[in-house]
This record gives structure tokens, C-alpha cells and sequence, in this order.
């Protein structure tokens, strides 16, 4: 039977190396997608999963298991995220220009793509509080309850954070996306 993430954390605390891998196989790949979807780039994303990482293994003597250690870490990546956005502004490249690939469903696998790319674009543009909250629902599949406790609001302002990302999203991608998609 598998340990829970709070007593890996107890053994991390006392320096169990193992437990901290055992830990870190068990979150990074999750957290990692997070972090990428926050921020819009896989190298990022990577950088800031580490870097949750990290804190695991040096906060751990200090860590105190007030909620569920996946909703502390993933709190930890989502301050990482919304700390790079501060400090840094992302200027996307155009887009790369004609389909090469000749394969059925190219064309629709592209406009799907391009789809995708508008919506993460339009994510991009919410403020960081909307953003999240839309991420951490929609991608993560949290409840309101678990992005409440990640965000350290109440479930009421995460539903009002959400009414006004859709609202946003639905302006920014007026025409371009169905409303049904």
C-alpha cells in the first residue's frame, strides 16, 4: 500500500531522500501540466515544477498538514506562476503559416489547434485571480471548494471568479469559437 503524501512529508522532514523521490514521481508530472497551462510555455512550466520541488524538500521540517498536501502544493505552483507572470511579459511568435501535412484530418486537426491556441491566448489575457480560478476548474477538474482553499478565498468569490473569466473568455473569442464549444 502506498504512504499518503502527509507521511512522505513527515519522512521528508527527517531527510528521507526516497521519500522525497517517491513523492516527487508521484506529483511533478501533474503539477508540471499545471504550470504549463498557467503559463503558456513547457520550458516554464518545467522550471517552476522543480522549483515547487524545492520547497517541498527545504519546507518540509516547517510544513504543517492544515489542508491536503496536493492542494498546499498546488498552491505553492500557482504562486510560482502568477510570480513569473508579474515579473515577465510574453510577445507570442506568429503563427508558422501553410499545413505541410498531407494526411486526412490535417485541416481539422490544424483549425482544432488553432482553436486551442485562441482559447490558451484568450486565458492568457484574463487577470491572474480569473485565470486561475478557470485553469485550476476546467483543466485541473477542482471543485470550487479545493480552487477556494488553493486560491485562500471563499467558494463564493471563486464562482464570481469564474462568471467573470467565462464573461471575459466569451468576449475575447467573440466569432472566432461556437458558444456550445
Amino acid at each position: 500500500m502506498d504512504e499518503s503524501d502527509e507521511a512522505l512529508m513527515a519522512r521528508i522532514a527527517r531527510g528521507d531522500e526516497r521519500a522525497f523521490r517517491m513523492l516527487a514521481r508521484r506529483h511533478l508530472p501533474a503539477m508540471a501540466g499545471l504550470a504549463r497551462r498557467i503559463l503558456g510555455n513547457a520550458a516554464e512550466a518545467e522550471d517552476v515544477a522543480q522549483e515547487a520541488m524545492l520547497r517541498v524538500w527545504t519546507h518540509a521540517p516547517r510544513w504543517q498538514p492544515l489542508a491536503a498536501f496536493r492542494t498546499w502544493l498546488t498552491r505553492v505552483v500557482v504562486n510560482l506562476c502568477l510570480d513569473r507572470k508579474r515579473r515577465t511579459q510574453w510577445v507570442d511568435l506568429e503563427a508558422a503559416g501553410e499545413l505541410v501535412d498531407p494526411a486526412p484530418g490535417a485541416t481539422e486537426r490544424a483549425e482544432g489547434d488553432e482553436r486551442e491556441r485562441m482559447l490558451a491566448a484568450a486565458i492568457e489575457t484574463l487577470p491572474e485571480r480569473q485565470r486561475s480560478a478557470i485553469v485550476l476548474t476546467y483543466s485541473e477538474g477542482m471543485s470550487n471548494a479545493q480552487v477556494a482553499e488553493v486560491l485562500d478565498t471563499s467558494v463564493s468569490a471563486v464562482e464570481t471568479l469564474l462568471v467573470r473569466g467565462k464573461q471575459n473568455l466569451r468576449r475575447a473569442l467573440a466569432g472566432v469559437i461556437d458558444e456550445d464549444e
